[in-house]
């Protein structure tokens, strides 16, 4: 769980009187935990959205996804908007 109560609190007193050297290390690696779970979330979020037609079906299924659910690299610009 990320603590943004930290976060928060060291955000103020930098902007207050700053931070010594150990609390911007703090800082970074707060900040990097806290960036590294929203992104993990928004990644979890976008695996699972699916687009449905007008008949409840799916319509298309994701295309940068192989069979056992690795990312595949492709060439296609529209294919990299979705990784």
């Amino acid at each position: 769980m990320v603590n943004i109560k930290r976060i928060n609190e060291l955000a103020k007193k930098q902007r207050e009187v700053g931070l010594t050297e150990e609390e911007k290390k703090e800082q970074a690696v707060l900040r990097k935990e806290y960036i590294d779970s929203v992104v993990g979330n928004l990644k979890a979020e976008l695996d699972n959205t699916y687009i449905i037609d007008e008949n409840s079906k799916h319509k298309v299924e994701p295309k940068n996804k192989t069979t056992d659910g690795e990312t595949k690299t492709t060439d296609n610009p529209e294919d990299k908007m979705l990784n």
